[in-house]
């Protein structure tokens, strides 16, 4: 498969009151056209700060971004402007994330604007309530406010909004962590028909194990910046290597209370020492420092000394 996306070595450094703070560590990974590329870890492992930095709302310290053959990091502002068209963002918050003073027809229009993409108010409001409907939600609401919807439903308006540009690649950045678990299942449906539909390309960044593992081809696992395990969804799931990995999947609960009350969860390294008395881990409990990610099988790859 051809890849659309290709980082390299990326990686983000923040200065802070005590000193340089890494927040992505050579960040590497492919990403083929029409496929969903998961990233899991728990908050602050760097997965948000990696799709933004994707996208340049970030600049890196380090390494590259190749899309569609060109290295975005090289593009001036005018050419990082077009290039936007074909790299679109859907937001954690639905609440935050839409212009309260704005209603449906000008969140979605902007980007019309900014893009010309529309050649007359008429053209703009057919493509905004074309959108609408795409997105399951009813084209005569165009002219109502954010706080007038449901979480889902503001959602809903950050999916159409980031289609209005035709994109090729989307970052979903945790799309579900506000909503009701009942509305999680209708928005992965539709992120899933509008894949297939328009073959779109997702990076889908989560914490949600079990939502990860039902939309995404493969799934990458960070932490502490790195991703220290990759392999294709089922097999990870399956054969986790990295004791990192292991741990967050212990952590999934299973419907079978059985099952769940037999079961041992495995504790993070900072965890154990609470635990243990210890006061606090080593800084790198994995000796993630200098290590390497290594393919142990067809498109597994671990990062040492865990091969």
């Amino acid at each position: 498969m051809e890849p659309i996306l290709t980082v390299k070595d990326l990686s983000v450094s923040f200065t802070t009151r005590s000193g340089e703070f890494d927040a992505v560590k050579n960040v590497s990974f492919e990403l083929g056209k029409g496929e969903t590329l998961g990233i899991v870890g728990e908050s602050g492992c760097g997965k948000s700060t990696t799709g933004r930095t994707i996208l340049r709302l970030y600049e890196p310290t380090g390494g590259n971004v190749n899309f569609n053959g060109t290295d975005i990091y090289k593009l001036s502002p005018r050419k990082m402007k077009e290039m936007r068209k074909d790299m679109q963002m859907i937001f954690q918050d639905p609440y935050a994330s839409l212009n309260p003073r704005f209603n449906v027809m000008d969140i979605i229009g902007e980007s019309l604007d900014i893009h010309g993409l529309a050649s007359s108010r008429a053209e703009r409001k057919r493509r905004v309530e074309e959108l609408l409907d795409l997105v399951g939600l009813n084209p005569s609401h165009a002219l109502r406010y954010p706080h007038e919807f449901s979480g889902g439903q503001r959602q809903r308006i950050g999916i159409a909004r980031a289609l209005a540009v035709d994109p090729k690649f989307i970052i979903c950045d945790e799309p579900l962590s506000a909503l009701d678990v009942s509305i999680q299942a209708q928005v992965v449906s539709l992120l899933e028909e509008l894949q297939q539909r328009l073959g779109l390309t997702y990076l889908f960044i989560a914490h949600d194990l079990s939502m990860v593992k039902h939309i995404s081809d493969r799934v990458a696992v960070m932490y502490m910046g790195k991703v220290v395990e990759l392999a294709e969804s089922e097999e990870l799931y399956a054969n986790p290597i990295h004791p990192y990995t292991k741990t967050l999947l212990s952590a999934i609960p299973v419907p079978d209370p059985e099952v769940e009350a037999s079961k041992r969860r495995i504790l993070l390294p900072e965890e154990q020492a609470l635990k243990n008395g210890s006061g606090g881990p080593a800084n790198d409990p994995y000796n993630l420092e200098n290590a390497q990610l290594i393919e142990v099988s067809k498109g597994h790859w671990v990062s040492e000394p865990y091969v």
